[in-house]
């Protein structure tokens, strides 16, 4: 008995010691999580007082920064606030402050406020990509800017937030926040102002309309009867869609002016197929006027037609000259074709120029679209264009920022398409060409 009883005590002492041990665990993990949330709910506090205090300093000095700086700053802001938010339930006593109220007026007016006795101002071109000056007149080309019947967006508003968001690549949300309207409002704004442009600006697409001083512009890079120059460029889309792109097909100028463009078409189909269902062939092909004016007699006397330059992707035509793909580097037909190729050459550089300044002035088109948008690419590529030729015609310069972007955009992004392997046709184009490359091959020995 007095065994037993001994082996008792020695279970409840036992079982004593365990319950003590496991309320000192208990007590410890309980003062170990009080600190963790202590110290969670300082650093939370702390982080959330930056946040206030970066808001208040976008609030003061909007108007100083790049939009690009604004843009990226805010999308920080944004995401770390939400990300605080998303914690902060799971912290007991957590008390945020609140946020700072907005500022009595939205940036754009007090952009205007800022900038009415300036018409140079600097910050015209870095928001909008084009000066006070220019940017009065296209109110005026564009005027009535017809939104929608419920719409109180002012029209210069309503241009400006279209312009911000194409230069930018800003989300409607952050274009809203900017202009003092809502995210709808942006959106139609954005695409009333795109419509507006696309039918009122629609005449400076000019190889229907001033074909002369496109061939002058072409004669001073010794491309005598030049009336353009067609490549095409890749546009990257998110989503299902094959190789993630569509391609547009431009003609362009000496100066870098958008002549036609064709957007929207899958990077599954070849290039010479793409040029055969363009409107641009249609005409070409069976219009009475389009490159049928006078033709130009050489230094041989051999007449040449108005043509285009074309990429290697494309067919050998009559109208549409192609690089010569194989060369015979010991007779006089490899030097004429040399001298062709090296002018042929820098005629597509202007194809690619005119892309990479198109991308760094609006940056909406250099980003990857959705799937969704795939209807609405060709309608905004092609107002992009049009902006671009219309601040040639004021023209416009890129600035110093976009300048290098274009640069890095040219060096970095040049893009190559399969050779066309196809019929050459009925042998004028090769004929046409080899007159060319002879005509081009006794400039440069005069040289």
């Amino acid at each position: 008995m007095a065994t037993r009883g001994l082996a008792g005590d020695k279970r409840t002492t036992r079982s004593s010691a365990m319950n003590a041990a496991a309320a000192a665990i208990t007590r410890s993990k309980a003062k170990k999580l009080d600190q963790e949330n202590h110290l969670n709910h300082q650093l939370i506090t702390l982080i959330e007082t930056t946040i206030s205090s970066a808001h208040s300093f976008l609030s003061l000095n909007d108007l100083h920064l790049l939009p690009s700086q604004t843009l990226a700053l805010e999308s920080l802001l944004c995401s770390t606030s939400s990300s605080l938010h998303a914690l902060s339930p799971r912290l007991p006593k957590l008390s945020l402050p609140p946020p700072l109220p907005p500022p009595r007026q939205c940036w754009f007016q007090r952009f205007l406020s800022a900038t009415s006795d300036v018409d140079c101002d600097p910050r015209w071109n870095l928001s909008f990509r084009m000066s006070k000056s220019s940017f009065s007149l296209l109110l005026r080309l564009l005027s009535p800017i017809q939104s929608s019947p419920s719409s109180s967006v002012p029209p210069d508003c309503a241009l400006a937030a279209a312009l911000f968001r194409l230069a930018h690549g800003a989300s409607y949300k952050a274009v809203g926040r900017r202009f003092g309207i809502d995210s709808a409002d942006a959106c139609r704004s954005f695409y009333a102002v795109c419509k507006a442009i696309n039918e009122k600006l629609g005449h400076l697409l000019e190889l229907r309309s001033d074909i002369d001083r496109i061939v002058v512009g072409f004669g001073w890079i010794s491309l005598p009867n030049c009336c353009g120059v067609l490549g095409l460029r890749r546009f990257g889309f998110e989503g299902e869609l094959k190789n993630g792109s569509l391609l547009v097909q431009a003609l362009v100028d000496a100066e870098g002016r958008f002549l036609d463009v064709s957007a929207g078409w899958p990077s599954s189909m070849k290039p010479a197929t793409i040029l055969r269902q363009s409107k641009l062939y249609a005409e070409i092909e069976k219009s009475s006027e389009l490159l049928k004016g006078p033709v130009y007699n050489l230094d041989n006397e051999k007449p040449i037609p108005q043509y285009l330059i074309g990429d290697s992707c494309f067919p050998l035509l009559p109208w549409l000259l192609t690089p010569y793909m194989e060369l015979n580097e010991e007779d006089s037909s490899g030097f004429c074709g040399r001298a062709f190729n090296s002018t042929h050459g820098r005629a597509m550089a202007l194809v690619n120029t005119a892309f990479c300044r198109l991308r760094a002035r609006w940056k909406l088109l250099s980003k990857p679209w959705k799937e969704g948008c795939r209807d609405f690419f060709p309608f905004i590529i092609l107002t992009g264009c049009l902006l671009q030729n219309f601040l040639i015609k004021c023209s416009e310069k890129l600035d110093e920022e976009q300048d290098q972007e274009e640069g890095a955009s040219c060096s970095s992004e040049e893009q190559k398409f399969p050779l066309f392997d196809g019929e050459i046709g009925d042998g004028r184009g090769k004929d046409i060409r080899d007159a060319l490359a002879l005509h081009l091959s006794s400039l440069n020995y005069r040289r």
